[in-house]
């Protein structure tokens, strides 16, 4: 990797060509945030997809919707239902070309249907609104640099997959095996779209993610007739709640966030059931081992108490993506390449997860916050930074103009991997 801080003519007409792309890197972004695409909201992430495979449909690539398949889900009941999801779009172009890279976005938010809608001008370049920054802006953005880079007389030297997906926010459990795939196809490179920070920084290595549902069922009675001949589920759950909390501290980097504890009803009846839904974070392989065998013995605890049977579900659905020396040269390469335009990037590691950990354990490195600066996210003040467009979309198309001509040695990097 050389004089990667330097323009060349191709770099500039690239530069040029996305800043023209402004306002509609924009639009489209705000067209797309208009169709509430909640995790959950199967019938809107339907709407949505036949949009965003259109609108990538300027690309000289191919494009499919792939349905998915339906996942576990545990119900209010501590019953497993099924779940299935809007379509995964695929896109692919040039997979004979030398260089090969997998590109990676979701179009599912965190807002369920019905919640917050609007889009607000809050001045100072601001706009707040559902999804702009995590990732509908994230994916415009990718989209006007493949635009920007397939104008210029570098596109037969690289080819890519595309895979943006319904079900990022909740975990990927539909969508988890086309990522694995998609990277495992010959990718050397990974380009994810999440946001930035709000500071322009970038996320270095990330920890590991779990989710888990411990389902407990006891036996009811008439609190105040028989308690005796009761057993309490909430009870047990709350032995469980409070060991899992308690483990907070005691492995360095590891934590364990109880979300909620349903169960139970009207306080003169012994309940019967509860359930424990709960994340946890490890920051390498080892530690979400240790992590996982935590929860197993706190289930096994509560279902040895005389009366109470159960169920666990999940596990780890992310690996962690610690800093290796792939990733690190990966990291040089963005952040020289940053320079030329101006851009002095930052990479901070993070407990934070994405698409990019997914990547990253199919022995891909990847940079996984490509997209457009932001704040807030996750909530209804989540707003995007509408002057980001111009200069992440040229900070993509430069990386894959370098990719192409060799200047970020691609292969090399990965090689770096093993």
């Amino acid at each position: 990797m050389t004089d990667l801080m330097t323009k060349t003519a191709a770099d500039e007409d690239i530069c040029a060509r996305v800043a023209e792309d402004e306002t509609p890197m924009q639009t489209r972004m705000l067209d797309w945030a208009r169709t509430n695409t909640g995790s959950w909201n199967a019938a809107g992430l339907e709407r949505l997809a036949p949009s965003l495979a259109d609108a990538f449909s300027c690309l000289e690539a191919d494009i499919h919707l792939q349905p998915t398949q339906p996942f576990e889900k545990v119900n209010a009941a501590g019953q497993a239902d099924t779940f299935q999801t809007g379509p995964i779009i695929r896109i692919g172009a040039r997979p004979s070309a030398p260089v090969q890279v997998v590109m990676s976005g979701h179009y599912d938010t965190v807002f369920p249907e019905g919640t917050f809608t609007d889009i607000t001008d809050l001045g100072e370049g601001r706009l707040n609104g559902p999804g702009l920054a995590d990732m509908k802006g994230g994916l415009s953005v990718m989209l006007g640099a493949l635009q920007a880079f397939e104008a210029g007389p570098l596109k037969d030297k690289l080819g890519y997959q595309i895979v943006i997906t319904p079900d990022e926010e909740i975990g990927n459990f539909a969508s988890g095996a086309t990522l694995i795939e998609a990277a495992q196809s010959g990718a050397m490179i990974g380009m994810t779209y999440e946001p930035c920070m709000e500071t322009g920084a970038m996320s270095g290595g990330r920890k590991g993610s779990a989710v888990f549902d411990i389902v407990l069922t006891g036996r009811s009675a008439h609190a105040g007739r028989a308690k005796e001949e009761g057993r309490s589920a909430i009870e047990a759950a709350a032995h469980i709640v409070v060991g899992l909390e308690g483990l907070n501290g005691t492995y360095d980097g590891v934590t364990f966030n109880v979300g909620t504890l349903d169960g139970g009803g009207a306080v003169n009846i012994v309940p019967d059931l509860a359930i424990v839904r709960f994340g946890a974070r490890a920051p390498d392989a080892k530690a979400a081992e240790w992590a996982t065998q935590q929860v197993q013995s706190l289930f096994e605890q509560a279902t040895a108490r005389d009366g109470i049977e159960g169920h666990l579900h999940g596990g780890f659905y992310r690996p962690p993506k610690p800093r290796n020396a792939a990733q690190q040269a990966l990291f040089e390469a963005v952040a020289q390449t940053g320079e030329a335009i101006g851009l002095n990037l930052e990479f901070v590691d993070t407990g934070g997860v994405c698409e990019g950990n997914n990547i990253f354990a199919a022995g891909v490195p990847n940079v996984d916050t490509l997209g457009v600066m932001g704040g807030r996210i996750h909530s209804n003040e989540e707003f995007v930074v509408m002057s980001s467009f111009v200069e992440r979309a040229q900070l993509s198309a430069l990386l894959l103009n370098r990719f192409a001509d060799g200047r970020i040695d691609a292969r090399k990097i990965k090689a770096l991997m093993s």
